[in-house]
């Protein structure tokens, strides 16, 4: 499986730099590995209520952003879940990331995973014929690519080096524990090109800004740039796509993985834009996941950062865009209402 995870652009650093970093959070690392995962948990979830108090402007981007996508809750309500998604931001970070590889292995995972609703990615991996694999920054989307190595299926993950180079081998060496391999993200489109073709899974973290030149699709009543490159994938290699979700439970390092939603190439072929079908569907699983547990989203992350040309504009929305949602199967007249409000157009 390549699991697309997204890193910060490298760049040089000097040695004295680098140690700098590094020493540290190795130090804090160790600490933090001595002592007992629901302690961990308990006191990074302090550490993020702590930054919510303290940074105010990415206090100010989640609420913003979390009051957009549920305008039915209440200021307190909407204040509650940003600060809920930051503590669960540290305990990922600080307690599960570095723990994880320590108490998730192949004779331990079962206490801290459960499985739901996996059958047809059973089935797909008992047939040896590969899959593309999707999640959003939602839940823990670093476990999803980490348990299937542990389960004994080859992994490999598209990443960006850490600015850092000794931090940066130091995560790698932990990541590839137990056989998942780290490929850069350099050349990356045709060494997954290759991997498909050789019957191996695909995997990506599918809600990232994809700036101005993206695929506009409809996420929580906006439009959100979308990259095009999975959908082509799956079109090119008429390839199913899963969309599945990795949910914390009761607050505590366990893990429910599930299936949101499962796209067969035989339901977007007969759609009139298969690549704007693919892309809508699987943000529209995204979507599905957050509202499963809007408390474990990113909601620092840029989701809508980037906008349509003609929304910069000032201009109407253009014909093709309206018909390409009006498309939608699951597009209810009064949802597109919602989602054209803003442009004059309902």
């Amino acid at each position: 499986i390549y699991l697309a995870t997204r890193y910060e652009m490298a760049q040089q650093q000097s040695n004295l730099t680098s140690w700098s970093q590094y020493l540290p959070l190795r130090a804090l690392a160790v600490l933090v590995g001595c002592v007992p995962i629901d302690f961990n948990m308990q006191s990074s979830k302090m550490i993020g209520d702590l930054f919510y108090h303290l940074n105010t402007n990415r206090r100010n981007r989640a609420i913003k952003n979390i009051r957009s996508s549920f305008p039915e809750l209440s200021d307190k309500e909407v204040r509650t879940v940003a600060k809920k998604s930051m503590e669960h931001l540290f305990q990922l970070f600080v307690a599960e990331g570095v723990q994880m590889p320590s108490l998730i292995t192949p004779t331990t995972w079962h206490k801290y995973i459960e499985f739901k609703n996996v059958e047809q990615i059973v089935a797909r991996f008992a047939q040896n014929k590969p899959t593309i694999f999707i999640t959003g920054h939602c839940g823990n989307w670093e476990l999803l690519g980490y348990s299937l190595s542990v389960l004994g299926y080859p992994i490999a993950a598209l990443a960006r080096p850490l600015d850092n180079p000794l931090i940066n081998n130091w995560v790698l060496g932990i990541r590839e524990r137990f056989g998942l391999q780290i490929v850069t993200k350099w050349g990356g489109v045709s060494v997954i090109q290759k991997i498909i073709k050789q019957n191996t899974n695909v995997g990506f973290i599918a809600d990232q800004n994809a700036g101005e030149r993206g695929m506009f699709v409809p996420f929580f009543g906006r439009l959100a740039s979308t990259y095009k490159s999975i959908g082509l994938l799956a079109m090119k290699y008429e390839l199913p796509i899963a969309a599945v979700h990795a949910k914390r439970i009761d607050g505590r390092f366990k893990y429910e993985i599930s299936l949101e939603d499962y796209i067969e190439p035989e339901e977007w072929k007969e759609q009139p834009d298969p690549l704007y079908y693919i892309t809508a569907r699987y943000n529209k699983a995204i979507e599905q996941m957050v509202i499963n547990a809007p408390e474990q989203y990113l909601w620092l992350h840029r989701r809508w950062k980037s906008r349509p040309i003609f929304e910069t504009n000032n201009l109407p929305m253009p014909k093709k865009l309206i018909k390409q949602i009006e498309s939608l199967p699951w597009m209810t007249n009064q949802e597109f209402a919602n989602l054209t409000e803003c442009y004059n157009l309902s």
